[in-house]
C-alpha cells in the first residue's frame, strides 16, 4: 500500500460502536483507525450519482476527438506545447 498523508480528526462513537470497531480490529489485525478508513473509502465508493457534484460535469464539453480518452496525454501535451510557443 502507498504511503498515504493522513490528517487527523476526532469523532465521537457510542461505547457499542467503539467495542465492536475493536473486536474487529483484533480479528483483521489492523487498528481501529484502519478501519474506519475503510468505512469511509468503501461510503465514498457508493455515493449515488445524483450526490456527486463532480459527475455533473460529464457530457459539458464536446472535444469533436473520438479518440480523447485514449490519447488525452498526448492533446495536453501539443496544448501546452503550443501555448507555450
Amino acid at each position: 500500500m502507498a504511503t498515504l498523508t493522513k490528517k487527523p480528526i476526532q469523532i465521537y462513537l457510542r461505547s457499542e460502536q467503539l467495542e465492536a470497531l475493536r473486536s474487529l480490529a483484533g480479528r483483521r489485525n489492523v487498528s481501529v483507525a484502519a478501519l474506519i478508513r475503510q468505512a469511509v473509502d468503501r461510503l465514498l465508493v457508493d455515493v449515488p450519482a445524483d450526490e456527486d457534484s463532480l459527475r455533473d460535469i460529464i457530457g459539458l464539453f464536446d472535444s469533436g476527438l473520438g479518440d480523447l480518452a485514449a490519447k488525452h496525454d498526448e492533446y495536453l501535451a501539443r496544448s501546452i506545447r503550443e501555448e507555450s510557443a
